[in-house]
């Protein structure tokens, strides 16, 4: 009788466990019940006849063999996620499945854009789009669960590939009835001014946070210690209540100001601090040209959609 074969399903749950070392973690990573991961690699197990994993009450613990096992399931997962990049490169530029990161403080501004003129231009791509913070994204595109990523350059990580897309002031938003005084010029605001005004931010693990820190650095500016918020549109609404000035990145303005009343925007005299954003794939990915034509859509669409006035081609 033939040794049964590890399934492909099977390889990927005890990679995503290996990675995470927590069964509920890893099932949440591939969008499965914990139930179902738990049956998987039960099954590898048995397919293998070896103990993989030692569970206790509070983590997971890979055995020697486990530990062999995931090195190898890695590079099969990588092998087969190869083989059907160049399959899908020889049918045709964005034919077949496509997923895509995006982080969130790009995600609601850019993807209404965008996502109309993909299916115009490429009406037989398969696309799927996650939405996660930048540190996940680029972990589970190094991993071979995404495609590509949307995110602020540059990049934490070796082995991607970045093309940019564009470039994208960043707004003050203030209470609409803040005193600046001599903070604001005719030029607009410079940045100096951050150094005395109390500054909101995102929590730790947003890239917009490390940005917006970078700008108050420059200039010796100390952000409000007290005040963080989980996003965007919370952030926003915090400066409308009067506690204190954000930095916001210009495409996001049309959304989150509508939402809140009472605030004002005040532009920075140039250079205006910016941020850059990007598309990200791995670099031994045979898809670089399919992902350069991705990246000259989104250009294209975002030249065209006209979203304010301090976007730029990068």
């Amino acid at each position: 009788m033939a040794n049964s074969r590890p399934t492909v399903a099977q390889l990927r749950a005890f990679v995503a466990l290996a990675e995470h070392l927590h069964f509920r973690d890893a099932a949440a990573a591939l969008r499965i019940s914990q139930p179902a991961l738990s049956g998987a690699v039960a099954s590898l197990e048995e397919c293998v006849h070896a103990r993989l994993v030692e569970r206790t009450t509070r983590k997971v613990l890979l055995t020697p063999a486990g530990e062999r096992v995931a090195r190898q399931a890695e590079v099969v997962l990588s092998e087969l996620d190869r083989l059907v990049d160049e399959v899908n490169a020889v049918r045709g530029p964005l034919v077949g499945p496509l997923r895509v990161g995006v982080i969130p403080t790009v995600a609601p501004y850019l993807l209404p854009v965008v996502l109309p003129r993909l299916a115009k231009e490429f009406p037989d791509l398969e696309l799927s789009v996650r939405e996660e913070r930048t540190d996940p994204i680029v972990a589970e595109l190094l991993a071979g669960r995404l495609d590509v990523v949307v995110l602020a350059l540059p990049t934490p990580a070796a082995g991607v590939t970045e093309l940019a897309l564009y470039d994208e002031d960043f707004v003050l938003v203030a209470p609409a009835d803040f005193d600046f005084g001599d903070l604001e010029r005719p030029d607009g605001v410079h940045r100096e001014a951050l150094s005395r005004l109390d500054v909101l931010l995102l929590n730790e693990g947003h890239c917009l946070r490390d940005q917006a820190l970078d700008v108050c650095r420059d200039v010796g500016a100390r952000p409000a210690a007290a005040t963080y918020a989980t996003s965007l549109a919370t952030l926003v609404q915090l400066v409308s209540g009067g506690l204190g000035v954000t930095l916001v990145p210009e495409t996001a303005l049309p959304v989150e100001t509508r939402r809140a009343p009472h605030l004002g925007l005040h532009r920075f005299a140039s250079p205006a601090p910016f941020r850059r954003i990007g598309l990200g794939f791995r670099s031994a990915s045979p898809r670089a040209d399919e992902f350069g034509t991705l990246a000259a859509s989104i250009r294209s669409a975002v030249a065209e959609a006209g979203i304010a006035e301090g976007v730029r081609p990068a």
